[in-house]
């Protein structure tokens, strides 16, 4: 092959002969630079890649970094994640934890149980031997989940379970205070009993529909329990009278008083004070007509009055 070089500098046209080895050498040289500079190329991209360059992980393709190392991250991401979840289901955990003790703390209370019987602010003592036979199973992440998940849900179960044991404690404390369960007169006997007996103006006999606990005038009489006053009247048999309304068709009726500390509408608490005893209506003397009705038939107080004293007696016991 002849190539010919033409240039105006030249005073004459020259000539370059070629050979076939020529043209060898010339495309192996080719191949070689090719292959040292794609060489070069992937060294410095390697290189980069290492250093962790943003701007390079944009223009890169997934496939460029390790599979392990991928794996890797991978896995960190699902742990961290995982973490952070049970972390949260933790703190709400043991923010239910700390309204079951205040709820339990209630029940109890309710319930009549010393704090130091059942004290919810420690943890309660366990222990027992060590069994190393079975080999120790360490959990993973996903049974560590399955056992938050179902502590969650018995956490919950009990939450529901105390709610309603704490209601129902509730209403049965109301209605025991509702119950005419103490006496109205401090005194140690009643002079007539429920029942018949000789009536003391007549002499005949008659039923006696409640029971009369004979006092100086002017001793205080006290609810027999909490409700609402239906009747603060004067009556032409039972004098300065009161009735009180508790609840269930349930009331009781004071009479004979001399005075009189409530009026009609009045809501009165268990105890409290409501008249004095007197000598007023159809009486021989200074004594209060206590009566228990349920339905407007008569019953007889005693019954009432002696589980308010063993309630009170029990009571006193569990103090000890």
């Amino acid at each position: 092959m002849q190539i010919i070089l033409m240039h105006s500098r030249f005073t004459q046209a020259k000539s370059v002969t070629l050979s076939t080895r020529h043209v060898v050498y010339a495309v192996i040289g080719f191949v070689i630079l090719m292959a040292l500079s794609g060489a070069l190329m992937a060294t410095l991209t390697l290189r980069l890649a290492s250093a962790d360059l943003p701007i390079l992980r944009n223009i890169l393709p997934a496939t460029t970094s390790s599979p392990l190392s991928g794996d890797l991250n991978a896995k960190d991401r699902y742990v961290k994640e995982n973490l952070t979840a049970m972390a949260v289901k933790l703190g709400e955990m043991q923010a239910q934890l700390m309204r079951l003790d205040a709820l339990g703390e209630r029940v109890q209370g309710l319930a009549g149980v010393k704090p130091e019987e059942f004290n919810f602010k420690e943890s309660p003592g366990r222990g027992g031997p060590e069994i190393t036979a079975a080999p120790s199973q360490e959990l993973n992440i996903a049974e560590l989940q399955a056992a938050l998940d179902a502590f969650q849900k018995d956490v919950d179960h009990r939450s529901d379970y105390l709610n309603v044991v704490e209601t129902n404690l509730m209403g049965f404390k109301i209605q025991s205070k509702l119950l005419p369960t103490i006496q109205p007169v401090n005194v140690a006997y009643n002079a007539s009993g429920f029942g018949w007996r000789l009536d003391p103006f007549t002499g005949h006999n008659a039923f006696h529909e409640g029971i009369d606990f004979p006092a100086p005038t002017g001793t205080p009489i006290v609810a027999a329990a909490g409700g609402v006053v239906i009747a603060a009247e004067f009556h032409p048999q039972f004098g300065n009278m009161i009735e009180i309304d508790h609840g269930g068709e349930l009331i009781t009726r004071y009479a004979h008083t001399s005075k009189v500390y409530v009026k009609l509408g009045d809501i009165v608490k268990r105890g409290q004070h409501i008249a004095d005893i007197g000598s007023t209506g159809r009486s021989t003397g200074s004594h209060l007509h206590f009566e228990v009705r349920i339905k407007d038939v008569p019953q007889d107080p005693n019954k009432f009055l002696t589980a308010g004293a063993n309630q009170a007696k029990l009571a006193a016991l569990k103090q000890k």
